[in-house]
């Protein structure tokens, strides 16, 4: 009796198991009947290549256009140069070394084939670097390791494309699922009860797992889709109902308005009237501080709509009561930044037990790793014993060593810079009570996203802008195809900086063969594209060439602390005219003075990162611009992201276009998106109505029975989705 959980060794053999484990993690039965096919090709039509992504691993469906031999001009040996055609674009292969004749002679003008490999660029061109490739007109194609085969043997009018990897492709998995259907005995006890199949119409999941990779139509595939979706989208609320539940037992501290003390007197002060935004959001979460329910809310919004003022007024409140308010920066730059803006807000109002201090002051503490040790114990010991009011810092502030005296609120910066351990770590403090918890955004990833949607977090949203910002325009500047418009950037460079304003140059790593978070740019011996434009070589380059006579300085996170200080100080103060810097500066960062963005290698970057960089600029009375340079080819999906980046401003917008280019990642994992999901079914884009469908059954279940004991189906499907990992993930998050 074959079963889920059996091994694939002695179904497949050890070479195809090992290669499964290896390149996609598949070990057993159910792990192979759960890799759904990535889409569907139908016999004879090709597939859209305008729509690939670079650095994608692809499967494609395309008719041979021309393949001719050539020497190679770097050393010895031929190499084959094929272009592909889906009708509409082309796609360039490359095939080297003593293979090439064979491919040649396969390869035939007219014939079609399936490709597999990962987008590179060349020369402005979009190619597969050595693929492999399976003929699927009646020829037989490049032997996969484990024997060629026909189409007719992996589909009939259907060829199911599976999510593939470096020596596993998709023909390999469809062979592989032939085999175990075969011999698979089928589920032994359906985990849905059938009153539930019965009132949602859902087939049973055998059925449903056969259909999804031998469906004899359209109809099929929508049907067995459906079931399988089901099964995720509950098991995932179950879990969020069972935390829900567990929830009400571990209260937090209420922190209820108190009147006549520092948040009143701050208030009494603003310059400025709050947004009708910001102002019916700060009432939602005073009225969650007030309650022992820990509050858990997502506070996003446009760069620019006043989070941080919500963020401040929030932790006064917590102050008023008595306790203490931490906020987690993901830069030490920003960290340093948000204690010198909270200090200059506050006033004498953040300065207790200071000369000049308001009655009822409080105090704002920086505490970041590389403060001098004399530094650190005085903010550690303000920490303790509670002086500091509100804590401003980095990761540091998890460490074990940090002893708050009564931690109220957590307000997150930038959420999707931290890891959910270093969130988890933060809030989980010993302690009866646990923290209130705002994260805070300006464009949420694509996790956050999700976890929204599926009904972890609370959400406000700010869409109102307070008076006084500058509009921005975004322009593409392909270089690929006009790359005289990257001499016109440069020239309006020199045309702001001669109106006495500033500008960032933004690059994708540091220079000095590594990036931010010392990782190699590239991996060593891709051939498919060159290493990313650098902060160190551009900023020689510009002080050498087009910006010659400008002051120039560079900023990046492996500058020591005083020395980005020192930087950033210099530009706040117009004394370095352009700024080339990394990522660094994505968030928080204010000189209103600064007015244009260049973005090098723009198509390197993801469109949250790209919609954060930009808002540095228009942020005075000026109008901002960002110009996005890439070299990628017109007509690619990825030139078409930049485009998209141009067109709108909405970031609201943008984040539902990231989830689309980048998946919701691991809902129930610390992968922040991107990733090979434990979701493999369920999407965020179109299947909303399952989810609020799923959400309902599951709060009623857990209602009757929090630990499913009486629902042993329910609980094999929690645990087949939600692994001890990924629970314990979920707890933290």
């Amino acid at each position: 009796m074959t079963t889920f959980d059996d091994s694939l060794v002695p179904l497949l053999g050890q070479k195809t198991a090992d290669a499964l484990e290896t390149g996609l993690g598949l070990t057993t039965v159910g792990d192979l009947l759960r890799h759904y096919p990535r889409r569907y090709d139908e016999r004879g039509k090709l597939t859209e290549i305008s729509g690939l992504e670079l650095g994608e691993h692809v499967t494609v469906q395309a008719r041979v256009k021309s393949a001719r031999l050539k020497n190679m001009r770097a050393r010895r040996g031929e190499m084959l140069d094929a272009v592909i055609t889906d009708g509409t674009s082309e796609l360039h292969l490359v095939f080297f070394g003593r293979g090439s004749r064979k491919v040649e002679r396969e390869l035939l003008p007219n014939t079609k084939a399936m490709f597999a490999g990962k987008v590179g660029i060349f020369n402005g061109k979009l190619q597969l670097a050595h693929p492999d490739y399976e003929i699927v007109d009646g020829l037989t194609g490049a032997d996969d390791g484990g024997g060629a085969v026909t189409a007719s043997k992996f589909a009939d009018a259907f060829i199911p494309v599976y999510p593939a990897a470096q020596g596993i492709q998709s023909w390999n998995v469809a062979k592989c699922v032939e085999q175990v259907l075969a011999v698979w005995d089928g589920v032994e006890e359906d985990p849905l009860p059938e009153e539930l199949r019965e009132s949602e119409g859902l087939i049973t999941l055998e059925k449903a797992l056969r259909d999804i990779h031998r469906p004899d139509g359209w109809p099929a595939v929508t049907v067995a889709q459906q079931r399988l979706k089901w099964d995720e989208a509950l098991a995932v609320q179950l879990a969020l109902a069972q935390r829900r539940h567990s929830a009400t037992a571990r209260p937090a501290s209420a922190c209820p308005r108190v009147a006549g003390r520092v948040a009143d007197a701050f208030d009494a002060r603003l310059p400025f009237e709050l947004t009708a935004g910001q102002q019916a959001v700060g009432d939602r979460i005073a009225e969650d501080l007030s309650a022992t329910q820990p509050m858990n809310r997502l506070l996003q919004g446009e760069v620019g709509s006043g989070k941080t003022m919500v963020a401040l007024r929030a932790m006064l409140q917590v102050v008023d009561s008595g306790r203490q308010s931490a906020m987690l920066a993901p830069t030490e730059v920003l960290a340093a930044q948000h204690a010198r803006s909270l200090r200059e807000l506050l006033g004498d109002l953040g300065q207790a037990g200071e000369l000049g201090g308001a009655e009822h002051a409080t105090r704002v503490t920086l505490l970041t790793g590389s403060m001098p040790a004399a530094q650190r114990k005085k903010a550690l010991l303000e920490i303790m014993t509670g002086e500091a009011g509100i804590v401003v810092g980095t990761h540091a502030l998890i460490q074990d060593k940090v002893a708050f005296a009564d931690l109220g609120l957590v307000v997150v910066d930038e959420q999707h810079r931290f890891g959910v351990e270093q969130r988890a770590a933060l809030s989980a403090r010993p302690g009866s009570a646990v923290p209130h918890v705002l994260v805070m955004t300006a464009t949420p990833i694509p996790r956050t996203v999700a976890m929204t949607v599926y009904g972890d977090l609370e959400v406000s949203a700010l869409r109102e802008l307070p008076g006084g910002r500058s509009p921005i325009k975004t322009s593409v500047v392909p270089t690929a195809e006009k790359p005289q418009w990257l001499d016109r950037a440069w020239q309006r460079i020199h045309e702001e900086v001669g109106k006495g304003h500033q500008v960032y140059v933004v690059c994708p790593r540091i220079g000095d063969g590594e990036d931010e978070d010392g990782k190699p740019p590239k991996e060593k011996g891709d051939p498919d594209k060159r290493p990313p434009l650098a902060v160190v070589d551009v900023a020689n380059r510009l002080a050498a060439g087009p910006l010659k006579g400008l002051r120039i300085d560079i900023l990046h996170g492996r500058l020591a602390p005083d020395d980005k200080d020192a930087v950033m100080r210099a530009f706040a103060a117009n004394e370095v005219q352009v700024l080339v810097a990394t990522t660094v500066v994505e968030v928080g960062v204010n000189v209103p003075n600064a007015t244009v963005m260049v973005i090098m290698d723009a198509d390197r970057f993801g469109v949250s990162q790209l919609h954060q960089l930009r808002g540095r600029v228009g942020r005075g009375s000026a109008p901002g611009l960002c110009l996005l340079v890439s070299e990628m080819p017109g007509a690619s999906a990825t030139m078409q992201r930049l485009r998209a980046v141009e067109s709108t401003l909405d970031g609201f917008e943008l984040a539902q276009l990231d989830l689309e280019l980048r998946r919701e990642g691991d809902i129930l994992g610390a992968a922040q998106s991107g990733t090979r999901s434990g979701l493999k079914m369920l999407s965020l884009l179109r299947d909303e109505d399952t989810i609020e469908a799923a959400r309902v059954v599951a709060q009623e279940i857990v209602e009757r029975d929090p630990d499913l004991g009486a629902h042993p189906g329910l609980a094999t499907l929690l645990a087949g989705v939600l692994d001890e990992e990924r629970a314990d993930y979920l707890e933290k998050t």
